[in-house]
């Protein structure tokens, strides 16, 4: 079901919010399962090494994607500082055609090292990964459509945990791409056909357009009654680039009855100029 994004510097209480979070629609919510996914890892290992922090973010977007469904709201406790990883999991959860939200926990830099320093040696941040994270953090803008909602929490706040229950559960969901949605089933011989009929299509416009002009027109029987009528003379370089711009269409939109695909072929070419 929804998925909200944690979002903020080191030591912004991220984690603390997301509990805070957890606890309000268990105990107002109850209806609602949540599902709270972390980073995991040593911060300094994961956060000094690029390589380390890059697959640490495949990790997370593979186990949002796994536990994104429809009885579960889930939250993603990570930094999520860099704006395309913050695009990707909205793409993820448009694709689940299901809402979203990010709440930003903003703090002052100074205001963060003092809890950093305050933590056991083990949980804290060193100075160069501690900077480090300030300088590459990307604040989320309500602007751009993967940041909204967006929520902004100061240290001293409370989360809104109504406003955000609002948020993901009476706000309708974006649709998600065509490009995000499941492809449609082929028949197995479907792509096969497709590929045989336009090629004969093609050699039938090559050959039939030999001694015709501008307006004449061009019979692919037997393959299919339908006639392309010549606005000019096709090169084989033309109707190479049409037939895979017509076989990438028929993928996303596959028909029944393989017999129209030439027909359909036809007018297409007759729809180009």
């Amino acid at each position: 079901m929804p998925l909200v994004m944690m979002c903020g510097p080191p030591c912004s209480g991220k984690s603390r919010r997301a509990t805070e979070l957890n606890e309000f629609m268990s105990r107002v919510h109850p209806d609602v399962h949540v599902t709270l996914v972390k980073t995991v890892g040593g911060r300094n290992d994961l956060f000094g090494v690029e390589a380390k922090e890059k697959e640490s973010r495949g990790e997370l977007r593979s186990e949002v994607q796994r536990t994104l469904t429809k009885e579960r709201l889930v939250i993603l406790d990570a930094p999520n500082y860099i704006k395309g990883f913050r695009y990707e999991l909205y793409c993820l959860s448009k694709a689940q055609k299901t809402t979203n939200c990010v709440v930003h926990c903003e703090i002052a830099p100074e205001v963060a090292w003092e809890r950093n320093q305050a933590r056991d040696s083990q949980e804290r941040y060193n100075r160069n990964v501690f900077d480090a994270l300030f300088v590459r953090f990307e604040a989320p803008d309500s602007r751009n459509r993967w940041d909204s909602p967006l929520f902004v929490v100061q240290p001293e706040d409370d989360v809104d945990g109504d406003a955000v229950y609002d948020a993901l559960y009476r706000r309708k969901a974006p649709p998600p791409n065509q490009s995000t949605q499941c492809q449609p089933l082929l028949a197995t011989d479907f792509l096969y056909e497709l590929d045989r009929t336009t090629q004969d299509v093609v050699k039938c416009v090559l050959s039939g357009q030999v001694g015709r002009g501008v307006g004449e027109e061009v019979s692919v029987e037997p393959l299919s009654g339908a006639r392309l009528r010549l606005t000019h003379l096709y090169t084989p370089v033309e109707l190479a680039r049409l037939r895979r711009q017509f076989i990438t269409y028929c993928k996303m939109h596959p028909v029944e009855d393989n017999r129209k695909l030439a027909t359909m072929f036809v007018q297409y070419l007759n729809g180009t100029e």
